[in-house]
């Protein structure tokens, strides 16, 4: 594993933990140059998804991309990295759950902004500016409109709605 900082590539492993039900094990490691520590993950890589673009393009799904998105939706908002990473880990088991080898990038995104509406709403705006491109401030009021609807008259608005 090559170090982070001086890119070394001798590094020892100084602890191994097993987490989520062994799903992932944490590895502390020590660069043996610099001496400095950094921690990596390793997780099992289930069934390769392809994402469906609204263009029509197809690429490989990229977890990282989910990561930087949602970081990036929550910059300078009280969210903790491990919040993050369980929103990743969320999305990609409903996405498994699916059980389809080719999924659109729109399901991708109804999950974060599930996910980040029950965690922070600001970062739940964000995302939701992005994601559904608006282009005008009546939209971006749309979506604060929906956001602050009471949980019962969203499920009821959204059932008449399909």
């Amino acid at each position: 594993m090559r170090c982070p900082f001086c890119q070394n590539q001798d590094t020892d492993v100084i602890d191994t933990r097993k987490m989520k039900g062994g799903e992932t094990i944490r590895r502390r490691r020590r660069c043996s140059v610099c001496g400095k520590r950094f921690t990596t993950y390793e997780r099992v890589e289930t069934v390769s998804l392809t994402v469906v673009k609204k263009n029509g393009e197809r690429e490989p799904y990229d977890r990282e991309k989910v990561m930087r998105g949602v970081r990036t939706a929550c910059y300078r908002r009280p969210v903790a990295v491990p919040q993050i990473d369980i929103i990743a880990n969320d999305v990609e088991a409903s996405l498994m759950a699916l059980d389809e080898q080719e999924v659109p990038s729109s399901a991708i995104g109804d999950l974060i902004m599930y996910q980040l509406r029950e965690l922070d709403e600001v970062a739940y705006i964000r995302f939701a500016s992005v994601y559904r491109s608006f282009t005008d401030i009546g939209k971006l009021r749309e979506a604060v409109d929906e956001l602050l609807e009471p949980e019962s008259q969203r499920v009821h608005t959204q059932s008449h709605s399909e």
